[in-house]
């Protein structure tokens, strides 16, 4: 049964009264203070490490789930509506990170997911687990969609091929799934009622499943799984949204009784203007020391993942530490093992020079593939008649690089069919873009702002021209720069060039949404739909991610 549009926004964004009843287990007072870093507290090792600055990753990757496989590190994300979903992102430093694949490799849970007659606004890949089984060298992923059921994938790569090994009936909300030292797989999840269920040795049934802990009245609202065993100790970290941060341990099993203690709460976090860092993941390095990987509350950007070490207490609860009573701008480095190679940007050119896209790209729903090719560039095929942008298919995203950074592509439109409009947007339920339209069989360069959605994600406004500029011959270079700092700026601009070279300025700065409601942040989108009908096409040649 699908949770209202209210119940789900308030619980997973806001700390709500929770139900009555009591913990499993007593409720221990908040544990010591998150310590203040010292080199000395770090060890020799990182005493004489080089400094890394928060976010470690100035895109929007929220719910993250970290887990170590051998020298490398692996995290996953929420991804809503974008397709395909929960990407799989890999370091070898924990600050350095590149995108490898997704776990999702296409949204196959009901026409709505490919713009068939409804929409997947805000719905699909939410908070999910990423897990390592070494019995048979296997990647798991597992996330419930719609409130419906659960959904298990599996790799023996990060990169893939990612393939569905089940569905589970039992929809297992922000899941964290745990392999046990006896290799048994177990899931904690849930919304203020904590659960436990044991899967079946092939991880593709419900052997069991039992309520483990009932969250006081006096936190609120707990969620946001993630499962662990350490030192013979399980944890459950779970997130207060959006401030908190509490942690349950059992050293009676995975069942339970657990006692809860407040990791962290009204913490100031890395980012000016940003929230609270919270719902992420404990990873442990190969020297044996612990980090804390969360998302800061970034809008318009989204929710930008940030790095800070831990340390435990003699009794066995993590401690965050600090600088100066918040979250760190800076740390030392992690003590790592030298990286086997450097990672792949997440900004800098894309040409399309293969077949396949590559992983920093993902569709605003699932495409029509019969629309779209690439090598030797990108072909978008017009797969949508309307005059909405959020009704158009084959629109390809890319997350904004913060603070700002500006995205270029190079346009041919030689193809287009009248009424087509092709361009590049920064998307969101409050969008605008420039691109070209074509009327009459003349072509023209134009700026669009006023496309915007309402709280249940209908359109309210297909956007207005607001400026306009005649363009001859058959391409042109379209640019939108995006200042995704939190605060009053947040201003994103147009401008085209018919060289490559020398840019001017199309229509009035756009102001970027901050609404956190939306949950995914701004993303630069490739877009080519008609309003007349089909059999137009436009090529993109390059696209080129830079930041100042």
């Amino acid at each position: 049964m699908q949770m209202s549009w209210t119940h789900q926004t308030l619980s997973r964004r806001r700390a709500v009264t929770a139900a009555a009843g009591l913990a499993a287990g007593a409720l221990l007072p908040p544990a010591a203070a998150p310590g203040t870093v010292s080199a000395a507290a770090q060890g020799p090792d990182l005493a004489t490490a080089a400094a890394y600055t928060n976010p470690v990753i100035w895109q929007d990757f929220a719910d993250i789930d970290v887990i170590r496989v051998g020298d490398a590190f692996y995290a996953s994300a929420s991804t809503m509506h974008y397709s395909p979903g929960a990407p799989v992102l890999r370091s070898y430093d924990l600050v350095n990170w590149e995108i490898a694949g997704h776990s999702v490799p296409v949204l196959d849970f009901g026409a709505k997911y490919d713009l068939h007659g409804a929409r997947g606004y805000v719905r699909g890949i939410w908070a999910s687990s990423l897990a390592y089984r070494p019995s048979n060298r296997t990647f798991y992923w597992l996330g419930q969609i719609d409130f419906a059921r659960t959904y298990v994938y599996t790799a023996t790569a990060a990169e893939g091929p990612w393939n569905r090994l089940t569905t589970i009936s039992t929809p297992y909300y922000d899941a964290g799934l745990l392999v046990d030292g006896d290799d048994t797989l177990y899931v904690a999840y849930g919304n203020t009622t904590i659960s436990v269920a044991q899967l079946s040795p092939d991880g593709r049934t419900q052997v069991r499943t039992q309520q483990v802990f009932t969250t006081p009245s006096s936190v609120g609202t707990l969620e946001g799984s993630r499962f662990y065993k350490i030192n013979g100790q399980y944890y459950i970290f779970l997130t207060r949204p959006a401030n908190g941060q509490y942690i349950l341990k059992s050293s009676s099993g995975p069942f339970g009784p657990y006692t809860m203690r407040q990791v962290f709460l009204d913490l100031r976090g890395p980012i000016p203007g940003g929230g609270v860092p919270h719902q992420g993941g404990l990873v442990q390095t190969q020297s044996g020391a612990w980090y804390y990987m969360a998302f800061v509350d970034a809008y318009p950007g989204g929710r930008m993942p940030a790095l800070a070490p831990v340390t435990w207490t003699s009794d066995g609860w993590p401690v965050v530490q600090l600088v100066d009573g918040a979250w760190g701008t800076s740390y030392p480095r992690p003590a790592v093992p030298p990286p086997p190679r450097p990672v792949a940007p997440m900004t800098g050119v894309d040409t399309f020079d293969g077949p396949v896209l590559k992983p920093r790209w993902e569709w605003n729903h699932n495409p029509d593939n019969t629309k779209w090719s690439a090598g030797n560039g990108l072909t978008l095929r017009t797969a949508t008649v309307t005059n909405d942008l959020y009704w158009a298919r084959n629109t390809l995203t890319h997350r904004i690089q913060g603070p700002t950074s500006t995205a270029t592509v190079q346009l041919d439109h030689s193809a287009m069919r009248d009424g087509d409009r092709a361009g590049l947007a920064l998307l969101r339920d409050s969008s605008a873009w420039i691109g070209v339209r074509r009327d009459g069989g003349v072509p023209r360069l134009v700026m669009v702002n006023g496309l915007t959605m309402d709280g249940n994600w209908n359109t309210t406004n297909t956007g207005g021209e607001v400026a306009s500029a005649a363009v001859s011959g058959s391409r042109v270079w379209l640019r939108a720069t995006a200042d995704i700092r939190p605060g009053t700026g947040r201003l994103g601009t147009f401008s085209y060039s018919t060289d490559g070279t020398t840019f001017t300025r199309l229509g009035p700065a756009f102001s970027l949404g901050n609404d956190w409601r939306f949950f995914m942040g701004y993303r630069f989108a490739l877009f080519n739909h008609a309003t007349q009908g089909l059999g137009g096409a436009v090529r993109v040649t390059r696209f080129d991610l830079s930041t100042p």
